[in-house]
């Protein structure tokens, strides 16, 4: 017994403790001494991953992961994290599509969970959760042999389809298709209705592997488990990660793109464009001053939507988006509705609140004639397209960001918008961009040619993969920012990851239903605590449209830096 002691150097460490105990006579003496050794105790392995079956904010199945270490002996429950679902299926899709999404989502969360609970539990056992980029190599690598299987798969799969397509079938004689000899339903030579220009065909979705959500959850999942252990907030955390255990002097927080209308496919309305109408309040505001003007703002739309004595209430159009679905009919009525709404408050729209647009593009493309249809019965090519986004922000120049406003496969139109708009009004890449693995292997952030990306914690994604993302976006001057999916869910983590990674904006939906309204309520807990710390940095970050105000002022990528006055530091317009 005293050889193993003495080999573990416990006299000498007890010999220690206790002459500096003496001196300090501390309240609670065993407390103390457990503080004291638990220094020198073994660090915390990860023993044992549970994968469970839950409900996102949606009502549909998703991941839950939950993380358990040895701890000094002990087995402990660390943290636990449910993952955020997207889905590409749209409202007004056919009940068949609606009901293979549910049976794919299905899929994916049951094969995630055979995952988590059998291979990827034996392979993380015995890792320290401090070790991100250990873990993250090791579910890359885990995640590149099952696309592997999947590619040997379906290649067995289609010789076998081959074989029996090879297989001797009876043939009718020609005479047979048709008595005159010639095929039914081929007219030669007669067109049909087409588009004056044609347009790019949509390029063929990324697949994805079915499961993948598992690599994505158990990677944030060990991230928190790491914050968790080190006592540290989990955008600290991911802040020292991004900058090489580096951790910046200050922090900033990112501005919230807050969703107050949706006037898309799904609304009554002819209005099919604006699936998101989008509040951002002025950077010199902090995130409580500015939720609570935006707060105003929605009870002030919903007293000119609903009036009390008309119709049934508002709230029963409440969006899964959380915010008001509202039924227009040409392009500017939502945006008179908000000029009024604002100036029935004293507020000016452009000064004390800006406005953003998600067009979701992608979604009104009519390919039988290659246009758009922006309203019922309205349709515009990609060229007409430009012209009138061109317009709107001349009239209304309190956009100061359109979200996907073409298709991916738009590029000279992209290129043309960013050419007539840029310089005033952010054109941002959501569905219109690659996923977050292909940018992080292509290098190239502009196909099609953009001010920034919003980027999605989904499927396969890694926390090392979004920290090189977003160096990246930095690099080529663009911006970045966190978006949730339309299946969200009540995990807050998305916040500290725009906090940590340094994102310009967070786009989190309305400022309803609780797994949104949990999410800004986690920014504000984190501005509190940077500013109780004295680690809030005031943004310096200002609109696009603010260039011609000041011509000392020169871009950075999504920061636009005012030249420093002697004395005086930077000055803010």
């Amino acid at each position: 017994a005293a050889e193993y002691y003495r080999s573990n150097e416990v006299p000498q460490r007890l010999e220690e403790a206790l002459n500096a105990t003496f001196y300090l006579r501390p309240p609670d003496l065993y407390g103390h001494l457990a503080n004291y050794f638990s220094k020198f105790s073994k660090p915390p392995v990860i023993c044992k991953l549970i994968g469970r079956k839950v409900l996102d904010g949606t009502g549909r199945p998703t991941l839950e992961v939950e993380i358990f270490c040895t701890v000094k002996n002990h087995e402990k429950s660390i943290c636990s994290i449910v993952v955020s679902s997207h889905s590409e299926i749209l409202d007004s899709a056919s009940p068949e599509a609606i009901d293979a999404d549910e049976n794919e989502r299905n899929d994916t969360v049951n094969r995630a969970l055979e995952w988590v609970n059998g291979s990827l539990n034996e392979m993380l056992r015995d890792l320290q959760p401090a070790d991100q980029c250990k873990a993250d190599e090791l579910l890359g690598e885990y995640f590149a042999k099952k696309v592997e299987e999947e590619k040997e798969r379906k290649a067995i799969e289609k010789e076998e389809q081959e074989a029996a397509i090879s297989a001797p079938a009876y043939v009718p004689a020609l005479s047979a298709v048709t008595p005159s000899g010639k095929k039914k339903g081929v007219k030669l030579g007669k067109k049909s209705s087409v588009a004056e220009k044609p347009i790019s065909p949509a390029e063929p979705i990324e697949p994805v592997l079915c499961g993948s959500i598992a690599i994505g959850g158990l990677s944030l999942a060990v991230a928190k488990t790491g914050a968790t252990i080190n006592n540290t907030p989990l955008y600290l955390h991911l802040a020292l990660m991004k900058h090489d255990q580096d951790l910046p002097k200050e922090l900033t927080m990112p501005l919230p793109m807050v969703t107050l209308l949706s006037c898309g496919k799904s609304s009554s309305g002819k209005l099919k464009l604006m699936k998101e109408v989008m509040l951002i309040p002025p950077a010199e505001l902090t995130v409580k001053q500015g939720i609570e003007r935006l707060l105003e703002i929605q009870k002030q739309m919903m007293r000119l939507l609903d009036p009390v004595s008309k119709g049934p209430s508002v709230l029963k159009r409440i969006s899964h988006l959380g915010c008001l679905i509202t039924g227009c009919d040409s392009l500017e009525q939502p945006l008179i509705l908000l000029q009024t709404a604002c100036r029935n408050l004293g507020l000016e729209l452009g000064t004390d609140v800006h406005l953003a647009i998600n067009c979701a593009a992608h979604e009104l493309m009519d390919y039988t004639k290659g246009k758009y249809e922006i309203l019922t019965g309205t349709l515009k090519s990609p060229d007409e397209m430009v012209d009138m986004y061109v317009d709107l922000i001349n009239k209304y120049p309190s956009i100061i960001a359109l979200i996907d406003p073409l298709r991916k496969e738009d590029g000279q139109q992209w290129s043309n918008i960013c050419n007539a708009v840029g310089s005033r009004c952010y054109l941002i890449a959501e569905d219109a961009a690659k996923s977050i693995s292909k940018l992080v292997e292509d290098q190239n952030i502009n196909v099609p040619k953009c001010s920034g990306l919003i980027i999605k914690y989904t499927n396969q994604t890694k926390i090392s993969d979004l920290t090189e993302l977003t160096r990246l976006l930095e690099g080529q001057r663009h911006i970045a920012i966190l978006g949730s999916p339309a299946g969200e869910s009540s995990d807050d983590s998305l916040v500290d990851l725009a906090v940590g990674l340094g994102a310009r904006f967070i786009k989190l939906g309305g400022l309803s239903r609780g797994e949104r309204v949990t999410k800004y309520n986690r920014l504000l807990a984190i501005e509190e605590e940077l500013a109780k710390n004295g680690t809030l940095r005031m943004s310096f970050f200002l609109t696009c449209f603010q260039l011609a105000m000041n011509k000392r002022t020169k871009i950075a990528g999504g920061m636009i830096e005012t030249a420093p006055r002697e004395g005086k530091g930077m000055k803010r317009l």
